[in-house]
């Protein structure tokens, strides 16, 4: 199980939850819609505040606070598919 992400706690609209690639806690990491792969580590639980592009990102997406995904009724599925811990 991970430790709360700060994406979560600040409520940043793009954060997706955690998710398990191959359904098992080994692989657990948090995801957002700005990054392919898993959200980095000093974004997630460093200071790092993510309010300017990072270098190399592939998008324009920064923290910006609001309602999460499945709040928003967007997406497939239920919450549990974003938010496995909750």
């Amino acid at each position: 199980m991970l430790a709360e992400c700060k994406c979560y706690a600040r409520l940043c609209k793009h954060y997706l939850g955690i998710q398990q690639p191959d359904g098992t806690e080994m692989t657990e990491a948090n995801y957002c819609e700005t990054f392919a792969d898993y959200i980095l580590d000093e974004i997630a639980y460093g200071d790092n505040k993510y309010l300017t592009v990072e270098k190399g990102q592939e998008n324009n997406i920064v923290y910006q606070k609001g309602d999460f995904r499945w709040e928003r009724g967007e997406g497939e599925g239920t919450t549990s598919q974003y938010m496995l811990r909750f």
